[in-house]
């Protein structure tokens, strides 16, 4: 499975937000997305993942059959998305029936993120830290080729960040590929990356008047 990125392009409204952005994807690579705050890295993996249309540019998907781009994919954004009533269990069980093609249990998911004993606890009683492995824990109860992660490391300390490095690096070993925006280093190896710069705003039109 391979994915082809050319001159992608993104706007929100009027405003251009970047433009010009190419890249190629192999099975086992790693893509770190970087730039500044409100550059567009969470827009540009809005378009990946199928959420926002791109404003230009081409992203072509091989060797994935009939399915498409979002049905290859993981993505964890900003916002966990969990359903604060239910316990950590059953957030990934829905996870799991609702994207199919299971992997591991929720219950061995949450033990490969050191979340074994939260099994049976509302996620509404568990930490930032604790929600945001669950978050990612979604990872290993399905089966998909590209994981999208926008600030993966958010929340997590020093020991959490090494086990995601870790289950990112099983996954690119297996043929995943995985493209992450991050303000901090993620140790990836062989990983590239790529900046992305806000488009500079149009000039304004030439009055009558106007001193040159």
């Amino acid at each position: 499975m391979q994915l082809h990125v050319e001159n992608l392009a993104c706007s929100r409204g009027e405003r251009r937000i970047f433009e010009g952005v190419s890249f190629a994807l192999w099975p086992g690579d790693a893509l770190l997305v970087l730039g500044r705050n409100g550059a567009g890295k969470s827009s540009l993996l809005d378009i990946l993942a199928g959420r926002l249309a791109p404003a230009g540019g081409t992203l072509a998907l091989t060797g994935a059959g009939e399915r498409t781009l979002p049905e290859c994919l993981h993505h964890v954004g900003h916002r966990d998305a969990l359903k604060a009533a239910l316990t950590a269990e059953e957030n990934l069980a829905f996870a799991r029936d609702f994207l199919g093609d299971p992997a591991l249990t929720p219950r061995e998911a949450l033990a490969a993120l050191g979340l074994a004993h939260a099994a049976g606890l509302p996620v509404a009683y568990l930490s930032a830290g604790q929600r945001r492995r669950v978050a990612l824990a979604r990872l290993l109860v399905a089966r998909r080729a590209f994981w999208l992660l926008d600030e993966p490391t958010a929340a997590l300390d020093t020991a959490s960040q090494e086990v995601l490095r870790r289950l990112i690096e099983e996954h690119r070993a297996s043929g995943g590929i995985v493209v992450a925006t991050t303000h901090q280093p993620l140790a990836l190896d062989g990983a590239r990356e790529i900046r992305i710069e806000r488009s500079a705003p149009a000039p304004e039109p030439f009055r009558s008047g106007d001193v040159l």
